[in-house]
């Protein structure tokens, strides 16, 4: 069936139901204007229902099994009382129940965005869209009927998928992606986490903590390329000591079935064989088909949308937002990113994108949080920029919780004294991250925060500490 609809003035057509997607549609909502969403699979996208949530529920459990491991050394004794003699029990992860645990609350989550989109009026349609032209998108509903909408302003946000490879092709059994570990009911015996970015980083740490054995092949030098690299150094440090195997500039040249696991063959020869095997070896923008080209939309060698700082592609009244811009590739950006694009195609007050205020995290055990300034700059304007790194373990409260690994540190301007950056290791460095992301978004300077009061004891009052340390360096 087909069927034309007349365009209107202020018609929004959102094109994916993510954070970018989502975020966006309730801000046109909100500003009046007649919002579609089309969604090919739920709304929340692969944040909520593959991505971000699961794998973030999952090192929820991974966390409190760590919190376990390290309980033994504040007096906590877990004990068998069926035995006449107490005796140490082990305590297991039961993956199955842990998965279903995980599906149930991306369900939930995606059935929230969903009622909260209908509350605002926005139209969600589940189906395939695709771009027909400047202002027209061609939607197949999941149930076979056909349309063409017109649209004042059109919003890409797609989204992308696990990148494969040609010699390690994923079969949802033994080679998985991050997408597939969800379909596990049994922990691996020992999983081989190709990929040292970020994702492979995470799953290595979750599931070395939920009792299985790692292997993390790492093309580079060290973890978290890209990252602090004093961060990665205690990063490295803690699964080291806690067992996991890491093949530091290794690169996975194949990896195949055998009769019971997995062999990864690395390019220099040598052989690593496992139960299973995660591939985290970067994603691919899901543009392929979107009809870019036929709108003119222009897009980077890689793929993704060429966007500016308020999200607007090549064509006027067409924006894009999420994983689909190589922007940064973020929940928290691609929400930020689709709240910009609909304030600035309605007419609303917008500020560009400001990249260096974006706070991010990695969320292994310890986590990494981080916020403008990095290493890099500081190795890049030493003169102009002055830092402090004070480890958590001599902080009182980190001491009462049994934290060992991690630090806190503040990058600042010689001189002003301005906060511009800072680094937090440790357990909850998420949480910890956002006064320093506060500081630097309103430009405070470190003789400001070492003057806020912190609780005492407080794994906080490291970050007032180390602002006061800086304020004697000025």
């Amino acid at each position: 069936m087909n069927t034309e609809f007349d365009s209107t003035a202020d018609r929004v057509v959102i094109i994916g139901g993510g954070p970018g997607g989502y975020e966006a549609a309730l801000v046109a909502a909100q500003l009046g204007a007649d919002v579609m969403l089309i969604e090919q699979n739920r709304c929340g996208g692969s944040a909520v229902l593959t991505d971000v949530v699961p794998s973030k529920s999952l090192i929820a459990t991974a966390e409190m099994m760590d919190e376990i491991e390290r309980s033994d050394g504040l007096g906590i004794r877990i004990e068998n009382t069926e035995d006449t003699e107490a005796v140490a029990r082990r305590v297991t992860a039961d993956l199955e129940v842990v998965n279903k645990r995980i599906l149930s609350l991306a369900d939930a989550q995606a059935n929230d965005i969903y009622e909260g989109l209908i509350r605002a009026g926005v139209k969600a349609i589940q189906g395939k869209a695709t771009l027909a032209g400047r202002d027209q998108v061609h939607v197949v509903e999941s149930g076979g009927t056909e349309y063409t909408l017109e649209a004042s302003t059109i919003l890409l946000s797609v989204g992308a998928h696990p990148r494969e490879l040609p010699t390690a092709q994923p079969d949802g059994e033994r080679i998985l992606t991050w997408t597939q570990l969800y379909d596990l009911d049994e922990l691996p015996e020992h999983l081989i986490v190709v990929g040292s970015g970020v994702t492979g980083a995470e799953f290595a740490s979750a599931y070395r903590a939920l009792g299985t054995e790692v292997t993390l092949v790492s093309s580079r030098e060290k973890v978290l390329p890209g990252q602090d690299e004093d961060a990665a150094d205690v990063l490295e440090f803690v699964f080291r000591n806690k067992g996991m195997n890491v093949l530091s500039r290794s690169r996975a040249a194949s990896v195949t079935r055998t009769d019971d696991g997995v062999e990864v063959v690395l390019a220099d020869g040598r052989r690593v064989e496992g139960s299973h095997c995660l591939m985290a070896v970067g994603s691919i923008p899901n543009t392929e088909g979107l009809g870019l080209e036929k709108a003119g939309v222009r897009v980077s060698e890689s793929g993704h949308i060429v966007v500016d700082g308020v999200s607007r592609t090549s064509r006027a009244g067409i924006y894009a937002a999420g994983d689909c811009t190589g922007v940064l590739p973020l929940a928290s950006v691609a929400g930020m990113q689709g709240r910009i694009a609909m304030n600035h195609a309605l007419g609303d007050a917008v500020q560009p994108l400001k990249l260096r205020n974006v706070a991010s995290n990695v969320f292994t055990a310890p986590e990494i949080a981080t916020v403008g300034f990095t290493q890099q700059n500081y190795r890049e304007k030493p003169t102009d920029i002055d830092t402090v790194m004070l480890p958590l373990d001599t902080n009182p409260r980190a001491k009462m919780l049994g934290i060992e690994d991690g630090f806190v540190k503040i990058f600042a301007r010689r001189g002003s004294g301005s906060i511009l950056g800072g680094v937090v290791v440790g357990p909850r460095a998420s949480e910890l991250i956002l006064p320093i992301t506060m500081a630097v978004e309103n430009r405070l300077t470190v003789d400001q925060l070492s003057a806020s009061f912190v609780v005492y004891p407080s794994v906080s009052g490291s970050l007032t500490e180390a602002a006061r340390k800086l304020h004697r360096h000025l």
